[in-house]
Order: C-alpha cells, then structure tokens, then sequence
C-alpha cells in the first residue's frame, strides 16, 4: 500500500552538480501499524506444531520470526516512503537510490538516508546559427553496376576447376598439417581466395598449389591475428590442395532480372536497384547532417553528465540478461566510454529540445505516423497499430518521431550546405 507521504518528515540536500540525498524519518506508529499488519498476515500463514493452522499466536510469530519481519520490514517501509517522496516532490532519479544511515528501534521513529543521481539541469543558450554539409546523395553508374556484380555472385554456381593455379575469388578445399607438433592429423578447411579467410601467407601457398597438390611452407601470423598470442610467431605447414572452383556467373540479360525478382527486363531491375542506393543515400545524408548538428550543439554547450548515467548506457548496451561485473563495467568504461558519453549527451540535449520547445511526440502525430506506415504496407491503421503496441514499439515511434521534429527545428535554425 501506499505511505502517507504528508506524515513523513522528509529534507533534500543538494550535493554536488546532480548528487541528492533524502533524509526521511517515519514516524514510530506508522511503522509499528506496518509491523502488526505483518506479523498477522504471517500469523495466518505459517504452521508450527501445537498450534492450529491460522491460529499462531503474535508472540509465537515474534519470537520465532522477528529478526526476518524486521528486515522485511525496514525493506517494504523504507521502498514505500522513498518511492512516495519522489513522486509527492517529482524527483527523477536517473540512478539507482543507495540507502544509508538506517536508524531503527522497537518503538521509535524510523530515519534513513537515499542518495541518487538526477538529469543535469541544461541550459542550452544556441540552439541555432550552425553551419553544416550535407553529403551528396547522387547514385552513380559504377555503384548500381557494383550491386548488379554481388547479384551475379549470389546466383552464381560453384564448378570444379581442374589444372592451374587458384586465383583471386576461387574457393577452395584444403587440409592443414602442423608439422612441428608430431602426430598432427591435417584437418580441412575451406577458403575463398581473396576474401581474408585465411592469413596471407597461407593464401599465398595455396596459390602456388594444383588442384592434387601438397606442399611445405613456413607461414608467419600477421600483426592482427585475433590470437594475440600467436602474433608474429612463424610455423612449419603442409598444405593439401583437394579441390579448386570458380563461380560461373550469369549472364547479365533480361533472364537474370527475371530470376533475381519480378522484374520484366534489366532495365528494370537497374532502375529500381538505384533507386534503392538513393534512398540509402538520403539517409545516411540525413544521418550525417544530424551527427554535425548535435556535435555543434554540444560544442556550443558545453556540459557533463553523471558516471552513472554512462554506466547504465554500457549496462543497456551489454543487454538485459548480461550482469556486468564491477571489473567488467571498469573494463567497459575504458573501451566506451568516450561513445557512452557522447550519446548520453545527445540523449539529453533531444529531450531537453523536445520538453523547451514543445517538440514531442502528441497522439495526431503518432497517428499520422501509422497511417503512413499503414498505406505503404498495405494494412489498416488499426490493425497495425495493434500490432505495434503488442510488439512494445509504440513508444520506440514516439521517440522517433520527436528527434525528426527536433532535428526540423535544428534544419530550421542553421544552414544547410550541400556538397558538390
């Protein structure tokens, strides 16, 4: 049940940048009306010889249970009255709250302290006058014939090659021997040639192979081999060669449109391949306009943020069922904690726009939003929009769309350059 927040006695101090601490005393007959409450609904749920079931007296339970109602409790009181405070005061904490300074007697008033973290206040004194590049979006011959080319690959056919040696792009079928470790069984692999499967000096020892052929090498691991351990050590290797294939493409003819989608000819395909690429590169123009805008924002005001609110970004990062360890979030830190940092920041100045200027989301533009999404998927609104609140994405939209209307008030107040 909820505390009677108006009974406590509660005071804030304000610690340094965002530190706050809450001091609250209960007062004594809240929490013994909250320890008689307990030892009755235990009182009716316990059985203990002697006694009937429901029927165990309060001194029994207090004798044999004290010490456990106790800690549960100062647990339950001091969560009710904390969880009250922030709300009656509309205190956000954006860290878990570390409680301190408990002080409980039988018969007395119950006082403790919770410490947390807060948002750093912002004042974002420019929010505008900014200058940035957009990337040119323009799709060239060269990129739509690089797609056509990886289409060509993936309906290609792996056929075996007999005689010569293996070039750039062929696969091949190998079995390696550790010569320097006696007793050493070859064990297969495979490799497409080209493509930083294998090191390179194995690679380059294939090459030198027929299809049939076997032969000895020293390799050494390259400087960026993810064994560190190895790098820089050579080793004695014989090499199998068994089988060598070159894929055999397809022709590019209206066929090839045909088999890779529904696509009447390849004009047709090429038309559409392109118009994908530019849509590609509208967006990441967009991406890259945005990433100029906040870090000129930023620049433009300057501000830290808790550790705390990094850690939890690393937490989120790690996912819901990865526990960090206290080593492991250290460790974490000083891998990325400069990003964590960086998009904290950008976290809070959107939603610090968003709340100074109106920008979030409201119930006509989520609206909007669904239906658009809804003509362009060929659904109704209402069926997707039952959809996306049982997915739990309604809320991810909403904040979608409030960094687009933020981002437009940005546009709005800067100068947008395009590239040549």
């Amino acid at each position: 049940m909820s505390m009677d927040v108006s009974r406590l006695q509660v005071s804030l101090e304000e610690g340094e940048r965002w530190r706050r601490t809450l001091s609250i005393t209960i007062p004594s007959e809240i929490v013994q009306a909250e320890r008689r409450s307990a030892i009755r609904k235990l009182s009716g749920q316990v059985q203990l010889p002697g006694f009937r079931a429901g029927k165990v007296p309060a001194s029994v339970i207090e004798k044999r249970f004290g010490a456990a109602i106790n800690q549960e409790l100062l647990d339950r009181v001091i969560g009710d009255a904390y969880r009250g405070v922030l709300d009656e005061r509309e205190l956000r904490p954006i860290s878990e709250g570390q409680v301190s300074d408990v002080d409980y007697k039988a018969d007395e008033d119950l006082t403790f302290q919770v410490s947390f973290d807060v948002s750093p206040d912002l004042e974002l004194s420019r929010t505008g006058g900014f200058e940035v590049t957009r990337p040119s979006a323009k799709v060239g011959d060269e990129e739509v014939a690089r797609v056509l080319e990886q289409l060509r690959e993936e309906k290609g056919t792996w056929v075996p090659v007999e005689g010569g040696n293996p070039q750039e792009g062929d696969k091949v079928s190998v079995r390696i021997q550790r010569l320097q470790e006696e007793g050493d069984e070859p064990r297969p692999y495979e490799f497409t040639l080209g493509r930083d499967e294998a090191i390179p000096d194995v690679e380059e020892a294939i090459r030198s192979l027929e299809a049939g052929g076997e032969g000895d090498f020293t390799v050494v691991f390259p400087d960026d081999f993810p064994n560190e351990d190895r790098r820089g050590e050579s080793d004695e290797l014989r090499i199998f060669l068994d089988t060598r294939k070159e894929l055999e493409k397809p022709e590019l003819d209206d066929a090839f449109a045909s088999d890779v989608g529904d696509f009447e000819s390849l004009d047709e395909l090429r038309e559409r391949i392109r118009e994908d690429l530019a849509k590609e590169a509208e967006q990441e123009a967009e991406r890259a306009v945005r990433g100029q805008l906040l870090d000129q924002l930023l620049a433009a005001n300057p501000f830290q943020v808790p550790v705390s609110m990094i850690d939890q970004y690393i937490r989120n990062m790690a996912g819901e069922e990865t526990e960090l360890s206290p080593e492991q979030l250290e460790q974490a830190r000083e891998q990325v904690g400069p990003r964590a940092e960086a998009q904290v920041k950008r976290f809070l100045v959107i939603e610090e726009l968003a709340r100074t200027r109106d920008l979030q989301a409201t119930p006509d533009d989520l609206d909007d939003r669904i239906e658009e999404m809804a003509e362009r998927a060929g659904t109704e609104p209402g069926d997707l929009y039952a959809r996306l609140q049982k997915a739990g994405r309604l809320e991810q939209l909403e904040r979608e769309i409030t960094e687009r209307k933020v981002f437009d008030f940005l546009k709005s107040e800067s100068t947008i350059n395009e590239a040549d």
